[in-house]
């Protein structure tokens, strides 16, 4: 599980960067998150999650309510803190 998480946490920063630079992937993850997920990896993702990114460039803003920890983990703190790496998206959670 925890490798499958690793890898979860790695595609979701892929999208979230390459939404950054090229426009047309991020109106992709905007309207279908799956879809954007498959192309930048094509291997089957836990079908019990659905993902759904958000702008947050506007005035709305998203909070999610069941969030069990902000915290980073030691691994992630060190990159965060080395800058050779944007911080990580938020933990995925079930629901």
């Amino acid at each position: 599980m925890n490798n499958w998480n690793e890898e979860l946490q790695r595609v979701l920063a892929e999208v979230v960067q390459r939404s950054v630079i090229d426009p047309e992937f991020r109106t992709l993850a905007l309207r279908n998150a799956f879809s954007a997920i498959l192309v930048i990896n094509p291997r089957a993702l836990q079908k019990d999650i659905n993902f759904k990114f958000v702008d947050h460039s506007g005035s709305i803003k998203a909070i999610p309510l069941d969030c069990d920890s902000d915290e980073l983990s030691e691994d992630e703190l060190e990159k965060v803190a080395g800058g050779d790496t944007p911080p990580p998206p938020p933990p995925i959670t079930g629901g």
